[in-house]
């Protein structure tokens, strides 16, 4: 007998027939003996609608935070309440549970709330009682009782959270994807299920745009040691695990090719070279809650600099006037804004003890005729800036090039 907790996304429950499919899965693990523990997310496109309609009743104005979650929260309550209804038809006890019953607390950031601690008891009381626990996902309370949201993806984060909170012995992610691939299959038709990868690398391809899993949720795993399991709901194959390292994931150099297209560059061309240009820059866009993800300077002749980084192109329209209020008068340099470009990385744990990954990486790009525009680098992965037309090609003949077709070719 096993503690499993599973989680089904959206897409999972996405209609009655869909969460009859996942009250069968449930009951085949009850019937081998296994206690079971579920999160659900809303049904698909359930979360849209309800932000859809609270922008409506708004108008002009922006609805307050605390009513958005108020609302969107409502979406979990109803999958969660349809899943155990199907449950306990099958003959199968299950108890639905909201963030509040779970005692679930989160700060009160509403809209992005982080947990900051479980009560196990409610849980444990209703697994002790023989009873499949059915988790509203995503929400949780503050201190003050009000409602809150963890954000985008945060079913996931839940899912580990309860797992961590009750020691089990599994998480599931199930979703509508077989589990991580080499890269996006729809990108490269070689693309190949992997059977385990580590945390950090999982974490490194989440960051990159890899939809797989949400970043918090691997960093949760990572830090309490829980054994994640990602695979389909719509099939009874084993997806991939995502796991501590160990000697065999630390064989293969390049374990993943990730794409990431919400990418935009800003360039703050011939600025005075002075103490503090940068910490002036990043402070202001860290007040407008705006984060950047790689930074170049590069000192020229003269004492003057350039200044690049990126950040998503959601944010690009905010930055132009708080990169432009924060250099300030005194400060003669241009600004240049670039939004027809992706990021293309390469993530493996194998790049701590393998020399010349980076320039394997960038001869392969040559060979393309690629053309590089920055480049930034962490201890198990390269991440190259390259124009979006090329994206594509770049994935394709990155994933050749390491030998990642190839189950049995280290990189």
């Amino acid at each position: 007998m096993a503690l499993i907790v599973q989680k089904f996304g959206g897409t999972s429950v996405g209609s009655v027939e869909r969460i009859a499919a996942v009250a069968e899965r449930v009951s085949r693990f009850r019937e081998r003996g296994d206690d079971v523990v579920v999160v659900v997310s809303a049904m698909s496109g359930e979360t849209n609608r309800l932000l859809a309609l609270g922008r409506d009743v708004a108008r002009e104005t922006e609805a307050p935070p605390r009513e958005l979650d108020a609302l969107v929260a409502t979406g979990e309550q109803v999958s969660s309440a349809l899943l155990a209804i199907a449950l306990n038809t099958r003959g199968v006890p299950a108890r639905s549970l909201l963030g509040h019953q779970i005692r679930l607390r989160t700060d009160g950031a509403h809209t992005k709330a982080r947990i900051q601690t479980i009560d196990d008891r409610p849980l444990r009381e209703v697994i002790d009682a023989g009873q499949v626990a059915v988790v509203a996902g995503f929400q949780g309370t503050d201190a003050s009782g009000n409602i809150t949201t963890l954000g985008r993806g945060g079913s996931d984060t839940t899912a580990v959270a309860l797992a961590a909170a009750l020691g089990a012995d599994l998480c599931e992610i199930y979703t509508d994807v077989e589990g991580v691939f080499t890269t996006d299959p729809r990108i490269c038709e070689s693309a190949r299920k992997v059977d385990r990868i580590s945390y950090e690398e999982m974490l490194e391809l989440a960051s990159l745009g890899a939809k797989v899993l949400q970043i918090r949720s691997v960093e949760m795993a990572m830090k309490h040691g829980v054994t994640v399991h990602v695979r389909s709901s719509f099939k009874n194959t084993e997806g991939t695990l995502v796991t501590k390292e160990d000697e065999s994931l630390e064989a293969i150099v390049v374990a993943g090719i990730a794409l990431d297209r919400d990418v935009a560059k800003v360039t703050i061309r011939g600025v005075t070279d002075e103490p503090g240009l940068a910490a002036t820059v990043f402070e202001a866009l860290a007040e407008a809650q705006i984060s950047v993800d790689m930074i170049i300077q590069n000192v020229s002749a003269g004492s003057r600099t350039d200044l690049t980084f990126t950040v998503t192109r959601g944010d690009l329209e905010a930055t132009r006037p708080i990169a432009e209020g924060a250099l300030g008068e005194r400060q003669r340099g241009a600004i240049g804004f670039d939004e027809n470009l992706v990021k293309v990385s390469i993530v493996g744990l194998g790049m701590r003890s393998h020399a010349g990954v980076a320039s394997k990486m960038f001869r392969i790009l040559a060979a393309e005729r690629i053309n590089i525009e920055a480049i930034s680098t962490s201890e198990i992965k390269v991440s190259c800036l390259i124009s979006d037309e090329r994206g594509p090609d770049a994935v394709r003949a990155l994933h050749e090039g390491f030998g990642l077709a190839n189950p049995g070719n280290p990189g």
